[in-house]
């Protein structure tokens, strides 16, 4: 499939959330409480039958979640390299460092249904099941540090991680659900792509804080580029070299690739205002990894598609 083929609908979707949220005249409140059925209800129904459902073995996938975890660990890195390189505004590191390894899996998943089908979706859904915890760890660290927050119980509390855990558990032991469950769960993930989606076009921003002073705008400036960066190239670049060293076939090698090519999750900006983090600069970091994606992933997809 043509690469603007396989993008358009994705892209069409972000944009129609984005005028909408300019055009409906629909409340931020609105749109907030849409995000917040998005992270707490619908995701993680997607994620836990998806995990639960998968029939991918993860003996024969490891090298692509070698790959996908080769490039965590870069992003993860670089990320907190920040902050001795270049000696942020501690609450903006804080706040910020979890953009330079995150993912925005509404895309991620979305993107390889239409790459490779189903067994797209079993890839991505597999990746996300192992490195979604790991990211969301790291996340809620740099955020707990600096808010003083417990780590532990931000970590039980946050629903991608619990749902994760909750299907790779019903995968061990071989749960079979009630199909009306079942069919309730399939309805509600399905659910969960189209208007997560529509929420990351909603949640688009390029405004950085106005309160600042000059050094503290350009030091935004700096650590904006540098996560931007480790997240758009340093990562898909780590997890294709890890790949084609590995010998991974074609489409596990596409789905980790692209998976590591994400933008940043819209949960970043929902993680950092709930732990009194600076949103606003989360939610531009979003916008700008997530403009940024638009020239990055046809790259990136190009490249492993040949």
């Amino acid at each position: 499939m043509h690469i603007a083929a396989l993008l358009l609908p994705d892209l069409t979707l972000i944009a129609l959330g984005w005028l909408l949220y300019r055009y409906s005249g629909w409340s931020a409140d609105f749109w907030a409480g849409v995000e917040k059925l998005v992270y707490y209800v619908l995701f993680p129904a997607l994620l836990f039958n998806s995990i639960a459902r998968n029939t991918v073995s993860p003996g024969d996938a490891m090298p692509m979640l070698a790959a996908a975890l080769g490039a965590l660990g870069a992003g993860i890195a670089l990320g907190y390299l920040a902050l001795p390189v270049l000696r942020p505004v501690p609450q903006q590191f804080a706040s910020g460092v979890q953009c330079a390894f995150r993912f925005n899996s509404y895309i991620a998943l979305a993107l390889s249904s239409r790459l490779g089908g189903d067994a797209g979706l079993a890839l991505c859904a597999l990746i996300v099941g192992f490195v979604v915890p790991i990211a969301n760890f790291f996340a809620v660290f740099a955020l707990a540090r600096h808010s003083g927050a417990g780590l532990l119980r931000e970590l039980v509390r946050n629903p991608l991680v619990l749902a994760t855990l909750a299907g790779l558990v019903a995968k061990a032991v071989g749960l079979k659900l009630p199909e009306p469950i079942d069919a309730t769960l399939q309805r509600l993930g399905l659910a969960s792509l189209g208007i997560g989606l529509l929420c990351v076009g909603a949640g688009l921003r390029l405004e950085l804080r106005t309160d600042l002073d000059p050094a503290q705008r350009r030091s935004s400036w700096r650590l904006s580029t540098w996560i931007t960066l480790t997240k758009l190239v340093a990562m898909p670049v780590t997890a294709l070299m890890i790949a084609r060293t590995l010998g991974v076939s074609s489409l596990p090698m596409q789905v980790a690739v692209m998976f590591a090519s994400m933008p940043t999750a819209p949960a970043a900006y929902v993680l950092a205002n709930r732990m009194g983090g600076d949103g606003r600069f989360v939610a531009f970091l979003i916008t700008l990894s997530t403009l940024g994606a638009l020239l990055a992933l046809p790259f990136w997809l190009a490249l492993v598609s040949r």
